[in-house]
C-alpha cells in the first residue's frame, strides 16, 4: 500500500512537474516573442481567479482518472511514466530556434508557407496550410521532428494523459470480440501524427494488431523511429486520407482518432465517420478524442476563444458547435457516450 501510495505522489509530482515547465515556457516565449517581434492583434488573454480554479480543478480530475485507470489494469502504470527525455532535450532547441519564424508568420497571417518540393495535388486543400503556424504544416521532417513536445507544451504536460482517455471505452468495445483471439483483431488508429498514441494503444493492447494511418509521410516517419523498439508484433504504418481509407468494407474491429476533427472542415468530418462505420465490422468500436466543445464546457469558453485566436484554426470554431452526438448516430453508430477530460472530448460508439 506503501509503495502504491508513493507511485501516485510520483506519478502526480511528475505531472505537475511539467504543467509547471509548460506554462513557464508559454509566458516567457511570449513575453520575448512580443519583445522582439510584436504581435498587437492577439493582446494579452486574462486568466480571471475562477477560471484558474476551473483549470486546475479539471486536471486534477484528469490526473486522477488516469491513476485509476492504470490502476485498475486498463493500461500498465509504465505508461505513467513514460516520457523520451533525450527526445524532448533534442527538440527543444529547435522549438526556440524556430520561434521569430512561427511568431512573425502569425503576425503576417501567412497561412501557405509550405515547402516549395510537395505534390499539391497528393493532399486536399484545408490540409495545404499552417496548422498552428506551424513551420511546413504537416510536409516536413523537421515540423514531424518538434511536434510531440510543442503539443506537449500546449497542454501543459498533459498530452498523453488526455490521449490515455480512449483507451478504456476501446477495451470496453472490443469486449464484443471477446470470444476471438486477440491477435485477430485490427485497431486502426487514424491521423496517428508521430507515434505517441501508437505507444499508448501497444502498451494497453499488446497482443492485437495495430495500424498507423496518416496523410503525412514526415510524420509517419518519426511514428517509425519513436515506436521502433516497442515490444509486441510490429505496428503497421499506412499513408492514406481518412477520406478515403485503404481498407475492406467490415474489416477491422476498432478505430482511434486523436486531435483531427478540429482541423476538418464540416463536410469533411461527416464523409471521415462514413468512412470509419464502413470499415468496421458490426460490433466494432469507434472513439474519437478531440478538444472539448462550448455545450458542455462553457466555462473554458474563453479559452477556445483564445486558441482560435492565437492559432491558425479555420475549423475550430465551427468544431466546437457542432453536435458530433447527433451526426455520429445519424451516420448509423449506436451506443454513442461522449464525456470531457480536462481539454479533451472523448466519443465512443459502436457499428
Amino acid at each position: 500500500m506503501a509503495r502504491n501510495q508513493i507511485s501516485k505522489i510520483a506519478y502526480k509530482t511528475l505531472q505537475q512537474g511539467k504543467s509547471i515547465a509548460g506554462l513557464a515556457h508559454k509566458e516567457l516565449s511570449t513575453k520575448i516573442m512580443n519583445f522582439i517581434l510584436p504581435d498587437n492583434k492577439l493582446g494579452n488573454f486574462y486568466i480571471d481567479k475562477q477560471l484558474l480554479i476551473d483549470i486546475q480543478s479539471s486536471m486534477d480530475s484528469l490526473r486522477e482518472e488516469d491513476w485509476n485507470d492504470a490502476e485498475n489494469n486498463i493500461y500498465p502504470k509504465k505508461l505513467l511514466f513514460d516520457e523520451p527525455w533525450l527526445r524532448y532535450l533534442t527538440q527543444y532547441p529547435k522549438i526556440w530556434l524556430d520561434m521569430p519564424n512561427t511568431w512573425d508568420r502569425r503576425r503576417k497571417q501567412n497561412y501557405q508557407d509550405l515547402p516549395k518540393n510537395i505534390d499539391n495535388e497528393s493532399y486536399p486543400k484545408y490540409y495545404l496550410r499552417n496548422f498552428h503556424h506551424q513551420t511546413d504544416g504537416y510536409l516536413s521532417d523537421f515540423s514531424a521532428s518538434i511536434y510531440d513536445l510543442q503539443v506537449e507544451i500546449l497542454f501543459n504536460g498533459s498530452a498523453d494523459s488526455m490521449r490515455r482517455r480512449i483507451i478504456k471505452p476501446l477495451k470496453e468495445g472490443l469486449n464484443n470480440f471477446r470470444d476471438r483471439k486477440k491477435s485477430s483483431l485490427k485497431i486502426l488508429d487514424v491521423a496517428t501524427g508521430s507515434g505517441r498514441t501508437l505507444k499508448q494503444l501497444r502498451g494497453a493492447f499488446p497482443k492485437e494488431k495495430i495500424i498507423g494511418l496518416d496523410l503525412s509521410g514526415s510524420y509517419l516517419k518519426e511514428a517509425s523511429r519513436f515506436i521502433s523498439n516497442l515490444d509486441g508484433d510490429l505496428i503497421e504504418l499506412v499513408k492514406g486520407n481518412a477520406e478515403e481509407l485503404p481498407f475492406d468494407d467490415n474489416s477491422l474491429q476498432g478505430i482511434s482518432c486523436v486531435y483531427l476533427f478540429h482541423e476538418l472542415p464540416r463536410t469533411v468530418r461527416e464523409k471521415v465517420l462514413k468512412e470509419f462505420f464502413r470499415v468496421l465490422e458490426p460490433g466494432g468500436i469507434l472513439v474519437l478524442a478531440d478538444s472539448i466543445q462550448v455545450n458542455d464546457s462553457p466555462n473554458f469558453i474563453q479559452i477556445m476563444e483564445n486558441f482560435h485566436k492565437s492559432f491558425h484554426e479555420p475549423f475550430y470554431c465551427d468544431y466546437i458547435k457542432e453536435d458530433l452526438n447527433s451526426k455520429i448516430e445519424e451516420i448509423g453508430f449506436n451506443s454513442t457516450n461522449s464525456k470531457s477530460f480536462f481539454m479533451t472530448k472523448v466519443w465512443s460508439a459502436v457499428k
